[in-house]
């Protein structure tokens, strides 16, 4: 498999970011790291080695980008409207400089997954920008901001926050009927450390049904816990049903 990293500049954040991409052909799917981590997490995790086949047959092809979740998400002691204000330069970075340098044709749509808190930034650019994305696979996530941001809420924090802000979408909203044609699929375990990532799950479920959104909700075992182990397994399962016709 042809295997590159990449480093560019981005106006948004000002400043280098780095991304690494695999395989040349097939449909994009864009991954996000998990909590804190970087664009090299997939790889050493082994989570590369479960989807080559789709990349060396050329189905798939993998961008990995680079996080800011510790001076976002996780950066507590911060002032808080800075904090989603720069997470928001991120959105702006990955969607209007990764995306455009990473597309083979401007009509090109991707796929998008991740893992933990990578599973909430993959629903959370999916639900924000399915004109973007028609597929996202998210494994064992958070879709509410208060995680981040538990005693602070704005109009960006919602604007972050899957959960609430399709609670609130008008029935008429275009993004209602771009959701019902895309392919979603949330999975969660129900093993250790799965507890609040499970409730969350459950609240965006409810959400998803009473919009008339269809998803592909998937509840796995008491022994499923929140590991990489577990998610080297998901996300061949999910890829295979993602690229089926």
């Amino acid at each position: 498999m042809e295997v590159q990293h990449h480093k560019h500049f981005s106006n948004h954040l000002q400043r280098e970011m780095e991304y690494k991409t695999y395989g040349k052909k097939g449909r994009p799917l864009l991954i996000f790291p998990s909590q804190d981590g970087r664009f090299f997490d997939f790889e050493n995790f082994g989570m590369i080695d479960v989807i080559a086949p789709w990349i060396e047959s050329g189905q798939i092809r993998a961008i990995c980008v680079d996080g800011i979740d510790g001076e976002t998400w996780s950066n507590r002691s911060a002032d808080n409207r800075w904090r989603i204000e720069q997470h928001e330069r991120w959105y702006h970075y990955v969607t209007e400089e990764l995306i455009p340098e990473v597309r083979k044709r401007k009509t090109e749509t991707f796929l998008v997954t991740g893992c933990s808190m990578g599973a909430f930034h993959a629903g959370n650019f999916f639900f924000r920008r399915p004109d973007i994305f028609d597929t996202v696979i998210a494994l064992s996530g958070l879709y509410s901001a208060s995680y981040g941001f538990p005693m602070y809420s704005d109009e960006l924090t919602f604007m972050n926050s899957p959960i609430d802000f399709i609670r609130e979408m008008a029935p008429d909203h275009p993004w209602i009927d771009l959701y019902k044609k895309r392919k979603i699929f949330i999975c969660v375990g129900q093993g250790r450390w799965e507890d609040e990532l499970l409730e969350s799950t459950r609240l965006l479920d409810t959400v998803l049904c009473q919009k008339g959104i269809p998803a592909y909700m998937d509840y796995w075992g008491f022994d499923v816990d929140h590991d990489w182990c577990w998610w080297k397994v998901q996300l061949p399962y999910f890829v295979e049903k993602a690229l089926a016709k």
